[in-house]
């Protein structure tokens, strides 16, 4: 079958994962997917340059490169200005995805929501297509950026979850909040974050290069990936654990990434005289962040939230390297205490570091949930495994078993 995959995203870190992981899975089974993006957004272009080289004339055009620029000046727009940009966004993307169905007449569009964003739906129904709907945000969920146009992105949205053809969820707390603020609500599937198992696998040696370039040799490494934000709770983790580093001298903590918490966290460390049980990567290139997983023992998701489903807690179980992670449903619908990685209450940074110093202690523990974990992602939590359930929504279904026939 003819797939458009259509976002409204940046197309970059998770959401550029998440998006190349759908496609590529879909492509693998041999549907033909075309994605329609926002200029400068396609996550198959590494770069802007690479697009610029790559796209055709017409993808160069004034109006194009203009949208492009529009789009990255939206980082320092006021949310008002911010929230306005993305409704009248409807309207390039309407015509963008006119043309493009016109051209490559497909089967059924498949969307990533975003907020404020109708115009997929809307052509859709005018044009007999059915669209699927993902999603990941919502305007009924508290969020780091709070909305100023909350009414009439809640009135959007639910137009969109009513008049779509099929939903995938991230998980069944987010399918909850959906259904409980919206009526009519189509038929909906459950899909976590997933991993390929091409890009992410167990290393056999501990990335022992890397582990002897960063000092690590003969310690148990804890690790933590991802953004140093401070909704991810890696600095309350910090600021809780540092005090009782020295006391646990076989332990070394690797933290990959880099943000607004950074310089606090190198804070924390040089007050409590720890530095030389913890190395601070900064930012690596993706291509690398499998290595740099393997160098660890066993990890720390500090925080999440009710409904989200946090992508590096697949890729590192994937690689073999289990989890401390906060027990919000939808992380529980993933981890099996003690069998794919070690839960502890949301928020409570005590119990987490109690954990992480517990295991420090525990490798043979460490390493039999480690391959249970990774067997688990290798079984169950491939994006091959998402895409067969949301081939099973109805109106999709029966466009196989018409196409078959």
């Amino acid at each position: 079958m003819k797939v458009i995959y259509h976002h409204r995203t940046r197309g970059k870190g998770a959401e550029g994962a998440h998006i190349m992981g759908v496609v590529t899975a879909f492509r693998e089974m041999g549907h033909e997917v075309s994605i329609i993006s926002m200029a400068g957004a396609n996550p198959e272009v590494n770069n802007r340059q690479a697009i610029e080289k790559k796209a055709s004339k017409k993808e160069q055009s004034f109006i194009s490169r203009s949208v492009y620029r529009l789009t990255e000046l939206t980082k320092y727009m006021p949310e008002f200005l911010f929230e306005c940009f993305e409704v009248l966004y409807n309207f390039i993307a309407y015509f963008r995805l006119r043309k493009h169905i016109g051209i490559q007449s497909p089967n059924f569009i498949y969307e990533r929501y975003s907020l404020f964003m109708f115009a997929g739906v809307l052509i859709a129904r005018r044009l007999s297509i059915p669209i699927i709907i993902e999603i990941n945000d919502s305007a009924t969920v508290e969020r780091v950026r709070p909305l100023f146009l909350q009414k009439l992105a809640k009135k959007i949205e639910s137009w969109v979850v009513s008049n779509c053809d099929g939903i995938v969820f991230i998980s069944e707390n987010f399918r909850k909040t959906i259904v409980s603020n919206y009526k009519n609500v189509a038929h909906g599937v459950i899909c976590p974050n997933a991993v390929n198992s091409r890009e992410f696998y167990p290393v056999e040696d501990r990335s022992a290069v890397i582990r002897k370039s960063l000092g690590l040799e003969g310690r148990v490494v804890c690790g933590y990936v991802g953004a140093f934000v401070y909704w991810h709770g890696i600095d309350k983790f910090i600021n809780v654990l540092a005090p009782k580093l020295k006391a646990h001298p076989n332990l070394a903590l690797l933290l990959i990434g880099d943000g607004d918490t950074y310089g606090k966290i190198k804070e924390i460390i040089m007050t409590h005289g720890v530095q030389d049980q913890v190395v601070m990567t900064g930012r690596v290139p993706h291509d690398e962040v499998r290595s740099y997983i393997g160098a660890m023992d066993y990890g720390i998701l500090p925080d999440s939230n009710e409904y989200g489903s946090p992508m590096k807690l697949f890729e590192m179980m994937a690689v073999g390297v289990p989890l401390v992670s906060p027990s919000f449903e939808p992380i529980i619908e993933v981890v099996d205490d003690d069998e794919t990685g070690w839960l502890f209450p949301p928020k409570k940074m005590t119990d987490a570091v109690k954990k992480v110093l517990e295991l420090s202690d525990d490798l043979e523990s460490i390493y039999r949930v480690g391959n249970r974990s990774s067997e688990y992602i290798l079984e169950k939590r491939q994006w091959k495994n998402n895409v067969e359930i949301v081939l099973t929504i109805p109106k999709i279904n029966k466009l196989i078993t018409e196409e078959n026939s």
